[in-house]
């Protein structure tokens, strides 16, 4: 995550933004059943794999509403694995796509910080990247794709964002404590995504201006959105993982992890339900 487009990679390597999943990649880190599966895809001549998640009776013929799932800055680990299982319970078909590469999973901050820079520095990477997981969703037999949603951490945050300041098909998506910023705002009538903006309110890498400035962006482009600032939250918030010490500047908080989730239940329901 960064706090800045200008110099992405140096404030990330500074700042240290973490969302760690408790283990790397290829460590079989959920518990496999006969309703998930890892999917291989591309985008160019980068090979990518995902994890697949169908609820109970995904198998019905029914189409589906389904959700896309964005890891942060470490990679596509555990933790959104564990999403994705969560958002099947509630009946959706989740997706959580691969940013990096099939394997490619940070060791540390400064190793995610050399995957993300390049990302928060070119609009058309990582919303190319994004549709291609999207695309993966989109086309599976058992999802309706006029009922796609998508929600993102950190730089999953802003992954979601960019996605639908694209023009992305998706009926909504939720950012929880992304990146705000943006070297491509949203241009009027060229949304179709409805948005919710989860902020911890003593977030010290994503400031309040850019609070104030992403609240602008999305009211000049006349997108439907909600902006829900959590007091006394930080960066990470919902990542039990980061830590209970508010004073990193990322923690976790049991309160606003349970608002801000209660939030996207409602929305994601409002949006992809029949």
């Amino acid at each position: 995550m960064t706090t800045s487009w200008l110099a992405p990679c140096a404030l990330l390597l500074v700042a240290a933004l973490v969302f760690v999943a408790p283990t790397a990649r290829g460590e079989d880190p959920v518990a496999v059943d006969d309703h998930g599966e890892a999917i291989t895809y591309r985008h160019g001549d980068v090979e990518l794999q995902g994890w697949l998640q169908r609820p109970e009776g995904a198998d019905s013929g029914a189409r589906l509403p389904a959700v896309l799932v964005c890891h942060a800055w470490r990679g596509h680990g555990e933790f959104v694995r564990k999403v994705a299982q969560r958002l099947a319970r509630d009946g959706y078909v989740a997706f959580a796509l691969d940013m990096y590469g099939k394997g490619v999973y940070a060791k540390d901050n400064a190793e995610a910080a050399k995957l993300a820079g390049p990302f928060y520095t070119d609009a058309a990477l990582i919303r190319g990247r994004a549709r291609a997981g999207l695309e993966v969703l989109r086309n599976r037999p058992e999802v309706d794709p006029a009922r796609i949603g998508a929600v993102g951490f950190c730089f999953g945050g802003t992954t979601v964002l960019e996605l639908s300041r694209d023009g992305a098909p998706l009926a909504a998506a939720v950012s929880f404590h992304g990146g705000l910023k943006t070297k491509a705002p949203a241009e009027a009538g060229a949304v179709k995504t409805r948005l919710l903006v989860c902020h911890g309110g003593d977030d010290p890498y994503v400031p309040a201006e850019d609070v104030m400035a992403l609240w602008k962006e999305l009211r000049a482009a006349q997108v439907d959105h909600q902006i829900l600032v959590l007091s006394g939250a930080v960066h990470a918030f919902t990542d039990t993982e980061a830590g209970d010490d508010p004073s990193q500047g990322a923690a976790y908080n049991a309160v606003a992890a349970h608002r801000a989730w209660d939030a996207a239940d409602r929305f994601l329901a409002e949006a992809l339900d029949d």
